[in-house]
């Protein structure tokens, strides 16, 4: 087990700090590159230490060098992997993960996300080079509490849903294939640009949102024919107000109350997580907000997370500053179990390159099916894919292919193995019946032996009863025999 890596960032002062303040007034004392004094309201000190602290002078490539190239190189093997940014409104959250501009060319300011992107074709670029990846991006936002999809925008109101095979997943998402990090960024700008935003006294374009880039890394590979999946999502939460320092009003008072809500619900799951009090009981409060569902497996499951804590230096911004940094500290004690995904069950060789057409693997497994099942039960099993919509007339394009006969697979072995296991049981069944059977036999000879004895022991009575009256009649007889010749003498 790894815990999560947790560090703090601190944005430089901003015009409206250094004029209500001054340029040298900073709430926090430097000790070294993990490890710094912070002062709150009061006055009062406090040490913290994170695995990373970047100060004001820090650069946007110092944060991506640390935090994220061990997680995208996970990902590349098929090793879950997340990136969190935390804090308060206008603390420099989105800046950090975009930067200025997703499109933007100058180097020094690129945010975390085009950063990851480039490092993610990089890798894929000096991975094997039997191994076939295909890349696919998602984008959702969470706006008040709803999970709209930012790659289409008819689809405001998505499920997020969970199974055992795939995990935490929003269901009907748009995924697009992308073939380099050039064609990934054309697309993240796009959906950027859908995410919601407005104005507030704290900051000028205020994201709304929580927002999550979702890139899932799929690979096959000639030599081990299990398909192998990895995923990389980067989630830039929206930032927790006071009201009295946003200026707050109608919608966007309606939203902050939604954000914090969303925002006190993570972090009721931080403090479940790490809540060690004996007797305790065992609940993780996941389902209280749907951006706890999509950080599922990040929060104690099975991805490798790092957590970017965004701060203000500024005494103004203190109280604010101090519980993001408490969040951190609590959420440092979280245990993971990054593990590598792979399909349960393997894919012929003739299959991989290309891949089959949906319908083909449906056909293929009902065939393989049907060698252990009825044929009635097969053709039910086919007029419910049919419904369903797993299986179709109709030919699909390649970038859906891999993915929906991955899921069938996944499907069919689920259903197999229930099968089998109801098989087991069956067995079982008859074993347990053919045992209480024997048993009732038993008792029930046994029953008809005691009755074959007492109805011998009635006749064997009356047998020796017989026997008595015949023996006390021929002792009757000599007692009196003996009488009568006692008489004669």
């Amino acid at each position: 087990m790894s815990s999560i890596t947790v560090c703090a960032r601190f944005r430089p002062l901003s015009s409206k700090e250094k004029r209500e303040r001054g340029d040298s007034t900073s709430c926090i004392q430097s000790v070294d590159s993990e490890n710094f004094i912070f002062k709150d309201g009061k006055e009062e000190e406090s040490i913290f230490c994170f695995d990373r602290v970047f100060y004001q002078e820090s650069l946007q490539s110092d944060v991506y060098e640390f935090l994220a190239p061990p997680i995208v190189q996970d990902v590349v093997n098929a090793i879950n992997g997340t990136i969190i940014t935390y804090g308060q409104t206008g603390a420099g959250k989105t800046y950090s993960m975009e930067g200025p501009s997703i499109l933007d060319n100058e180097d020094q300011k690129k945010g975390l996300l085009p950063r990851v992107v480039e490092g993610l074709f990089e890798c894929l670029k000096l991975a094997d080079e039997t191994i076939k990846y295909i890349v696919k991006l998602s984008m959702v936002e969470i706006y008040m509490e709803k999970v709209r999809d930012l790659l289409d925008l008819s689809k405001d109101n998505l499920q997020i849903k969970e199974c055992k095979v795939l995990g935490v997943f929003v269901s009907g998402v748009t995924e697009i294939s992308i073939t380099d990090a050039a064609e990934a960024l054309v697309h993240l700008s796009n959906g950027i640009s859908n995410r919601t935003v407005g104005e507030t006294q704290m900051n000028m374009e205020s994201s709304r949102s929580h927002c999550a880039y979702i890139f899932t890394v799929q690979q096959e590979s000639a030599r081990d024919t299990r398909l192998k999946t990895g995923k990389l999502i980067l989630v830039d939460l929206a930032g927790s107000e006071k009201i009295e320092k946003t200026g707050a009003e109608g919608k966007i008072l309606e939203e902050a109350k939604t954000i914090n809500k969303s925002l006190s619900a993570l972090g009721n799951v931080i403090n479940a997580l790490t809540d060690d009090s004996p007797g305790r009981i065992n609940h993780i409060p996941y389902r209280d907000s749907k951006i706890t569902r999509i950080l599922r497996n990040a929060l104690g499951g099975p991805s490798r997370t790092a957590l970017l804590l965004c701060c203000s230096p500024s005494p103004s911004n203190a109280s604010e500053s101090l519980s993001t940094l408490r969040f951190g500290t609590r959420a440092k004690h979280i245990k993971s179990t990054p593990r590598g995904n792979r399909s349960a069950e393997k894919v012929p060789k003739k299959q991989l390159f290309p891949s089959p057409t949906k319908d083909e693997s449906c056909q293929r497994i009902l065939d393989k099916l049907s060698e252990k099942m009825k044929i009635e039960d097969i053709k039910l099993l086919e007029e419910l894919f049919i419904m369903e919509g797993i299986i179709s007339t109709q030919a699909l394009g390649t970038d859906s292919e891999s993915v929906l006969e991955d899921v069938t697979l996944k499907t069919i072995t689920t259903l197999q193995q229930a099968v089998e296991d109801q098989a087991c049981v069956i067995k079982k069944l008859r074993r347990e019946n053919r045992y209480l059977k024997a048993k009732l036999l038993l008792i029930q000879g046994l029953d008809f032996d005691q009755k074959v004895t007492e109805t011998h022991f009635q006749y064997f009575r009356k047998d020796v009863e017989s026997i008595s009256s015949f023996l006390r009649r021929i002792l009757e007889f000599l007692r009196l025999k003996k009488m009568s010749k006692h008489e004669d003498y």
